[in-house]
This record gives C-alpha cells, structure tokens and sequence, in this order.
C-alpha cells in the first residue's frame, strides 16, 4: 500500500528566541518528533530546533535546503522522504512558510503528488500585524515587497493608495530591513496627507512597537526603522 508522510508547516518566531513562549505546544510536539525537515537555512534552522527544545541530536537530523535560489527542477527531489513515507517539516526563516516565503512552490507540489498539507498554529506578521492596526480587517491585501527602483515605488504605492480606497480595503506590504526607512520616506513623501498609515516593528519581540495615524502624523516624527523588520499597512477610510 502507498502510504506518504505528512508535510507539517512549522511556523518560527519573527526573531526573537524564545520558541517555547511565542509557538503553540501542539506545533512543538509535532515538532519534536520530527526527524526530517526542508528549511531556507540549516544553520539558522538548527539554532531554531534548539531554542524549541528539541530532544534530538542536530548532527543525526535530515535537513534539506529550499531558498529563494532553489531552482523549480530541484523541487521534486525535496518531496522524496515524503513519498517514501516520511513525515517532514517545512520551516520558514521567520514566521509562517509559504506566506512571502519560497515554500509556497513545494506546497503546490506537495498537493500534486497527493501528500497530505498541515498547517500548525504560529506567529504570522501579517495578522498580527493587520489585528493591531485597526484598519480593515474583512477586506485586505498583502502586496509582499515594494519595487526597488524609485520610481516605480512611487507608481506602486500610488496604486495601493487608489486600491485601499476604492475597495475599502487595507493595503500591506513588507520591506527587506535594511530599505525600511527609504520605504518609509517614499510613503510619507507619495501619499496624501489623510491616509492612515500602520507601522508594525519588531512583532513579538520585547522591542515591539505597533503605532497607526496619518501621513501628516508621521510627517512631523518620523520613526526609525533602519534594519529593524516592519509591516507597513495602508489605509483610506471611505466612510
């Protein structure tokens, strides 16, 4: 009889490391049993698996390497523990995998070879970045990264601005950390004064800072965000 393993969607912290505060203790006990896992980075896996108490020797685990260089071809070669029976763990470098992260690819894969998909409970910076910002929650949409070319920043942001508007909806985008505060400039100096804008930093972490009011608000104090990861949300209240 065919039988395949399970692929688990094991959420990490947003870069704090204390694991065993910030995940579930369902998603840990999946964790811990787990002896084969798919990440971006095996080093940084590695402390992760420590900082979550888990009971195995790192040097006997299998650790696969999926990253934004992994090229289409090699996808299904990571998919073998799998369709030889063996449970596996997909783990993002910060967050939930498959949310602005190349696992998505390998969970489309995974769904076309039958193998079952699970979820596990973890911290997503996206909800709860959208859960504190007190812009609309019903209608949103998460953009993922910002053009670099300037711009075309400036375009794509006015877009955003016209799409949060017109459809009522929160626009939410995230930055590379070391562009947060250019994105920042670019959003106070291209949209209008009235737009509320969210700043999320550093979700989870002691250092935590979640502020939403206006572009003009923000225009008279701007914060610093240098290198310190942020969801950036937009907001027009049509009412």
């Amino acid at each position: 009889m065919d039988k395949r393993g399970t692929l688990y969607l094991i959420p990490t912290t947003l870069g704090g490391d204390d694991a065993i505060a910030v995940l579930a203790g369902s998603t840990l006990r999946v964790l811990q049993r787990l002896t084969s896992f798919i990440v971006e980075n095996p080093k940084t896996a590695r402390k992760f698996l420590k900082a979550a108490g888990y009971p195995h020797p790192l040097q006997s685990i299998e650790l696969r390497t999926l990253d934004e260089h992994t090229p289409d071809a090699q996808l299904p070669a990571l998919l073998a523990p799998l369709l030889a029976g063996r449970d596996c763990g997909l783990l993002s470098e910060a967050g939930c995998p498959a949310v602005a992260d190349p696992g998505a690819a390998l969970v489309r894969l995974a769904h076309a070879h039958g193998i079952r998909v699970v979820p596990l409970v973890g911290p997503s910076a996206v909800l709860l970045a959208l859960m504190a910002s007190g812009m609309n929650g019903q209608r949103f949409a998460f953009r993922g990264y910002l053009p670099v070319d300037k711009a075309q920043r400036r375009e794509k942001l006015l877009e955003l601005e016209r799409d949060a508007q017109r459809a009522d909806s929160t626009q939410i985008f995230i930055e590379a950390p070391y562009r947060n505060q250019s994105s920042l400039q670019a959003v106070l100096e291209t949209c209008r004064g009235d737009t509320l804008l969210c700043l999320a930093t550093e979700l989870t972490l002691s250092t935590e800072s979640i502020h939403t009011q206006t572009i003009a608000a923000w225009k008279r104090k701007p914060p610093d965000i240098n290198r310190r990861p942020t969801v950036f949300l937009l907001y027009r209240n049509v009412n």
